[in-house]
């Protein structure tokens, strides 16, 4: 059942043009000890085989290259879901922004300020980062990179991601207009 909710979120992520190709990664916590992630590589709509990561020890060489975020996510929070994202307009904005503050009604509502992570991809900077953001909210930006969204399934971290793409489109046409 979980791998049919992976690749159901990620053909709505793939929908609104929020990954591409084979970039961005979903997991879900399974416990006290481990999380489920998809593979490096895979295509979030197929999802495929899930990876199980410990919190602790060693990782499988197939999980995704971004387990060191989401393992560091579960170690300092209580999330239950994380979707790593690539939408474009957020991560633009990430490259103009500190910290983006959504100039539409839902954006204000559901999160009013969107942190800024930085490291590269798949480091350990970024991870700790990532985590030290989503310790206090449920969504971040990863510098240049992409979303970072958490909830307590997968669907309300697709709605995290969503409203973040949403909120910086908004504000970039908005923007266009001054």
């Amino acid at each position: 059942m979980e791998v049919n909710e992976f690749t159901r979120i990620g053909k709505r992520l793939f929908a609104e043009h929020l990954v591409g190709g084979n970039f961005g990664n979903m997991s879900i916590r399974t416990g006290e000890e481990s999380f489920l992630i998809t593979r490096s590589g895979s295509y979030l709509d197929d999802t495929g085989d899930l990876v199980r990561v410990p919190l602790f020890g060693d990782v499988p060489s197939a999980a995704s290259s971004e387990w060191r975020v989401h393992r560091s996510v579960y170690q300092q929070t209580r999330h239950q879901a994380i979707v790593h994202a690539h939408p474009p307009c957020a991560v633009a904005a990430s490259l103009v922004y500190d910290e983006i503050n959504p100039l539409d009604s839902e954006g204000k509502m559901f999160c009013p300020t969107i942190p800024i992570a930085v490291g590269e991809p798949g480091s350990s900077e970024l991870a700790e980062d990532v985590a030290d953001c989503l310790a206090l909210t449920g969504l971040c930006i990863a510098r240049g990179h992409g979303t970072f969204a958490t909830g307590k399934t997968l669907e309300e971290a697709y709605l995290y991601t969503s409203l973040a793409e949403h909120a910086c489109r908004v504000l970039s046409i908005a923007n266009s207009f001054r």
